[in-house]
């Protein structure tokens, strides 16, 4: 298992080091970027002055952020202060990238962990249910609530809840942010309150579009379970249904599940982004959203780098989770 998960590293280090530098190859060929945006403004701040040309502001903040090396140098010496933990200061906003990240990654820790927390207890025994029970009225339901979150688009259905949510029932005061207006005057106490309140909506709303995926993935490796000679030979020597469920079914369907769910961190910290930006919660979602667009390449370099190695950890995990759910992995 040590040798395994030995190369498994090895492995995850050269993908994580390919992948950073097809992306920073590729913030390098974008049409614009933060240095070029900062340069048209100080040439239009000081036109009147008879300050410097656009091209001179060009070439003095190039030089200053060093982006006049070729792609491999400038990625080179970019690797080169990752590996000592130095990966720069973000130019968008003027702080370490480490400390912004630092700042916001709690916030999308905490939607993310309560999102994934709600699919589980939901749509495992969603799908196990829906399997049990085929063609039933039941059935029936759940596969079409799980096609209908599966098709809405994550701005549709953030739209409609809060429509629903903020402006109909008025359940919820507030459209956007992590914070309520008058959430400095508050206690302690009411001011985490505040701030549950302000993640129900993007926990619903991150957990519905996943949550039909889930559920269908269950369903469908639940049902091919069932219909297989050991679960009949079960029933047949007269054990209650719910050991043959719990024991004989579940455990074996939760070997493709775990490779489902292996791509489930790293998709819900990437899909976050979008639910982020709409609700405007300052998670790093949100901030590297805005980083991208400034053309910001230290903090974008970091969030990629940070998505790639958050796949492999959670393959990684799949990989060994394999071993503990099926016997056979461990012996081979």
């Amino acid at each position: 298992m040590w040798k395994f998960i030995v190369r498994r590293v090895f492995l995850a280090l050269i993908i994580v080091v390919l992948g950073s530098f097809i992306i920073y190859g590729v913030m390098r060929a974008m049409p614009t970027s933060f240095v070029e945006a900062q340069a048209r403004q100080r040439a239009a701040a000081s036109a009147t002055t008879g300050g410097p040309t656009y091209k001179e502001w060009l070439d003095q903040l190039t030089k200053a952020y060093h982006m006049d090396t070729d792609v491999v140098t400038g990625f080179v010496n970019w690797l080169g202060n990752v590996i000592q933990g130095d990966f720069g200061t973000s130019w968008k906003y003027g702080v370490p990238v480490i400390q912004k990240f630092n700042d916001v990654i709690w916030y999308s820790v905490v939607l993310n962990c309560i999102t994934i927390f709600l699919e589980i207890i939901i749509c495992i025994p969603l799908g196990i249910q829906a399997a049990r029970h085929q063609y039933s009225g039941f059935d029936y339901g759940i596969t079409v609530f799980a096609m209908l979150c599966i098709s809405l688009p994550t701005f549709f259905l953030a739209t409609l809840l809060k429509y629903t949510f903020v402006i109909k029932l008025k359940w919820i005061e507030d459209l956007y942010g992590i914070v309520g207006r008058y959430h400095e005057q508050l206690s302690q106490g009411d001011q985490i309150l505040d701030m549950m309140r302000h993640m129900i909506l993007p926990v619903l709303t991150l957990a519905m579009l996943n949550i039909g995926g889930l559920t269908r993935y269950t369903r469908t490796n639940m049902l091919e379970v069932l219909n297989a000679d050991y679960i009949r030979t079960a029933r047949a020597k007269g054990l209650p249904e719910r050991k043959v469920i719990n024991k004989h079914a579940f455990r074996n369907t939760l070997i493709p599940l775990v490779s489902y769910m292996s791509y489930l961190i790293p998709s819900l910290f990437s899909g976050s982004m979008i639910t982020e930006t709409l609700y405007q919660i300052p998670g790093i979602g949100y901030i590297a959203y805005d980083a991208m667009v400034a053309g910001d390449l230290p903090f974008t370099m970091f969030y990629s780098m940070f998505g790639l190695i958050l796949t492999q950890i959670s393959l990684m995990l799949a990989d060994i989770m394999y071993a503990v759910v099926d016997p056979r992995v461990r012996v081979n």
